[in-house]
């Protein structure tokens, strides 16, 4: 079942095959055939990597007890933990990024990727972070009022 996510990213990369590939396009013939055929091709490798990614993927939607243990004087769990809650492409790229300070060209080589699918998986993993330091923040602040 497609979700709106994927939607949205088989339309950006069909339209950044449309950009790579523009000098193909021949001027006097008709666009929509040479489009339709971008973008069939952009959904067929889409299924493809949708079909390996849910094979080799665990995708984590509940937050790890351990997460919540924050050791008493430091209220920012450790980077380790944090990133545990990441399925794994988002843990490898965000590692590459911030621990190893890679450029997005770097790891896009390194995990035989576009630097585009790198500043993806990187964006889903900042916002899962986000959301998780949220959680254990309203967690915090529930503890204390009490």
């Amino acid at each position: 079942m497609a979700t709106r996510e994927q939607a949205d990213d088989l339309l950006q990369e069909t339209w950044l095959r449309i950009h790579r590939v523009r000098h193909t396009y021949r001027p006097g013939h008709p666009v929509l055939p040479w489009i339709y055929a971008i973008a069939r091709r952009a959904r067929v490798d889409g299924y493809r990597r949708t079909r390996r990614i849910t094979r080799y993927e665990i995708v984590m939607d509940v937050v790890p007890d351990r997460l919540m243990q924050v050791e008493a004087g430091n209220p920012v769990p450790a980077f380790d933990t944090l990133v545990a809650a990441l399925p794994r492409a988002q843990r490898e790229v965000v590692t590459m990024l911030k621990v190893g300070g890679l450029t997005l060209e770097e790891v896009a080589g390194a995990t035989s990727s576009t630097v585009g699918a790198v500043k993806q998986k990187a964006h889903r993993a900042y916002a899962r972070l986000r959301k998780l330091l949220q959680v254990q923040a309203g967690e915090r602040s529930k503890g204390v009022a009490q």
